[in-house]
This record gives structure tokens, C-alpha cells and sequence, in this order.
């Protein structure tokens, strides 16, 4: 008997001709890539690099960047509309950073359980070890 008649065919011991070859895979063709939705594609294209000259230089700038260059340029140059964009993207950043920046108020049952643990701490550093 060869091995391949001694061989015994059944769950997990497919037939040598079921079998994936040398260096063959078993899904030739891969995983399908993820469709990207709006956002992520938004996001490419608004990261993506674009080049400008800057006086005279050529620059490389994210799109963003051009963009808002731009807008600037345009406002700049009188255009009203430009101007109230510009204003309005301003006076966002700045509401956006101070939020960020200033401290958030403590709720009532925070401050409660503040005031508690700061009083036991307090109780607790008054009192010696031998003074028990």
C-alpha cells in the first residue's frame, strides 16, 4: 500500500486533490475593500495637498489651507461676502476655543461629594496616631 491508499478521507482530511496547492491561497482574489462614505472621502479631498505659487514661490498647502488663502485674497479685496464668511469662520474658532479653555462647572451632587471628601480629609489629618 502506497500512503496515498492508506490516506483516510473524512471531516478535516480532504482528498489530496481537494486540497490548496503550494503557495496557492484560498481566496485568490482577497477581501473586497471597504466602500469609503461621504466623510471619510470629504476628508481625503480637504487633506489632500495642492500647490500655489506665494510670491512667485511655488508652495505646497493642504486644500484647506488654498481654500481659506483664498477666501482671505477675496475679502481683502472687497468682496463682502468673502469678508462675512471670513468674519464668521473667526468668530466661530474663537467660540470654539473658549469653550474649550474655560472650566466646567461643578454639579451639585459633584460639589456635595467634593465638600464631603474634603471634609473627611480635613477630619483625618486633625487627628495625631496616638491621639485615639
Amino acid at each position: 500500500m502506497s500512503e496515498n491508499e492508506a490516506f483516510e478521507v473524512g471531516y478535516g482530511k480532504p482528498p489530496k486533490s481537494g486540497r490548496f496547492k503550494k503557495g496557492q491561497s484560498g481566496n485568490p482574489k482577497g477581501r473586497p475593500k471597504r466602500v469609503k462614505n461621504f466623510q471619510t472621502e470629504l476628508k481625503e479631498v480637504l487633506s489632500s495637498k495642492v500647490t500655489i505659487k506665494d510670491k512667485g514661490r511655488p508652495k505646497s498647502v493642504s486644500t484647506v489651507q488654498a481654500s481659506l488663502m483664498r477666501l482671505k485674497e477675496k475679502a481683502l479685496n472687497g468682496d463682502p461676502r468673502a469678508l462675512n464668511t471670513l468674519l464668521s469662520y473667526a468668530e466661530q474658532s474663537s467660540q470654539l476655543s473658549d469653550s474649550h479653555s474655560r472650566e466646567r462647572e461643578l454639579s451639585r451632587l459633584e460639589r456635595e461629594i467634593f465638600d464631603r471628601s474634603l471634609l473627611g480629609v480635613v477630619a483625618d489629618g486633625s487627628q495625631e496616631p496616638g491621639d485615639e
